[in-house]
């Protein structure tokens, strides 16, 4: 779900604070993520980047919020997506240049420059519907696919 990361505060954890001063783009915040962290649903909470960070287990939502988060305090317009299959899953979209690259999960998805929200939505087959969430939680677009 939807975690309101404008009221996110960052702890005074030094090695957490060196972290995100390091992890500066979206690719080397995935890489972080694939090495660090292990898939463990959490159905009916939304971890905080920090909690993500200490137990190193999260789904969809903790892992998108957490690269949203870090890319967003370096400067980059990030997105939330959520899809609506059976569950609904969540992806981050992050504003490089005149693209938009994401990611899904740990994985970065940068092959190839995708020039609107329509264009990554096409990767994704069996959705009903998706939303697109600024930083704050506007909705930038939905998308009703029946």
């Amino acid at each position: 779900g939807l975690y309101n990361l404008s009221n996110f505060v960052l702890p005074n954890d030094i090695e957490f604070l060196t972290l995100i001063e390091e992890l500066d783009t979206p690719e080397k915040i995935c890489q972080y993520m694939t090495d660090n962290f292990e898939s463990e649903l959490h159905p009916h909470i939304t971890l905080t980047p920090y909690q993500l960070y200490l137990t190193r287990k999260g789904d969809c939502n903790d892992c998108s919020n957490f690269g949203i988060y870090i890319a967003h305090y370096h400067g980059y317009e990030t997105y939330l997506v959520l899809m609506q299959f059976d569950v609904w899953h969540a992806i981050a979209i992050y504003k490089e240049g005149n693209c938009y690259t994401f990611s899904d999960n740990q994985i970065y998805y940068s092959d190839q420059c995708y020039t609107s929200f329509d264009n990554i939505m096409q990767i994704y087959n069996g959705y009903s519907k998706y939303i697109v969430y600024d930083y704050w939680n506007d909705i930038v677009e939905e998308v009703d696919s029946n």
